[in-house]
């Protein structure tokens, strides 16, 4: 299946698909472990984050402002801001490394994200602000809510780099698909048959779907059409 652009691909796929028939291609083609783990869940349920991945790893820090050989380790945030204005239309900020003792995402973030017209955000964390982030509707996958800041707490090191939540590999580029039942990660160099196959399951899905209303047994429909 060809798309003109990333933002025909998902927008279709937003229309059709869901994660769990995607995450059943990929077991298919032998990438076993690319769900996030499902502590990362929407502020909403009925949330839907689709886009590509712009990683962000963060580190604990200790003061907002300290003395040491880094120069990060003087810098408010870190990297944060520079990493936050470095995002582009359909990329989803997606964060990992440090310690779930503060949030990693707030409403001013996602304010600045929509005008980007990036897609969502994805914290291996908390969010907080919570309130406003529903108010402005914008996708955001987290472990819940926490309001204490990341100020004094923590910094973004680095960005535009390889990341890892819990043995899944997330790079620059990478699909990020996220509904109600969980995260997936769509390595780039898979996505194109992952999608193709995922739009061809559905249909199949579909009739599947039909022919068990019309009273087909689950033996027989598995037998003739091969999913479930």
């Amino acid at each position: 299946m060809r798309f003109s652009d990333d933002a025909e691909m998902f927008a279709a796929m937003k229309r059709n698909l869901f994660t769990a028939v995607v995450g059943d291609i990929l077991d298919t083609m032998g990438l076993l472990h690319q769900f996030l783990p499902p502590r990362l869940r929407p502020v909403r349920d009925d949330m839907v984050v689709l886009g590509r991945a712009m990683p962000v790893l963060e580190a604990d820090h200790f003061g907002a402002q300290v003395q040491g050989q880094n120069p990060l380790t003087a810098k408010p945030f870190g990297l944060m801001f520079r990493a936050l204005d470095d995002l582009k239309p359909h990329e989803v900020y997606i964060c990992t490394g440090s310690s779930p003792r503060y949030a990693l995402w707030g409403g001013l973030m996602s304010t600045r994200a929509i005008h980007l017209k990036a897609a969502g955000a994805v914290l291996d964390g908390y969010c907080r602000d919570t309130s406003e982030i529903l108010e402005l509707n914008f996708p955001t996958f987290c472990m819940g809510s926490f309001a204490q800041d990341q100020g004094p707490r923590g910094k973004v090191v680095d960005y535009r780099v390889p990341i890892e939540i819990e043995g899944v590999m997330i790079r620059p580029g990478d699909i990020i698909y996220g509904d109600r039942d969980g995260v997936l990660v769509i390595a780039a160099e898979a996505a194109e048959e992952a999608i193709t196959r995922a739009f061809e399951k559905v249909s199949t899905e579909n009739r599947v779907r039909l022919a068990i209303q019309n009273g087909m047994s689950t033996v027989e429909a598995f037998e003739t059409f091969g999913v479930m």
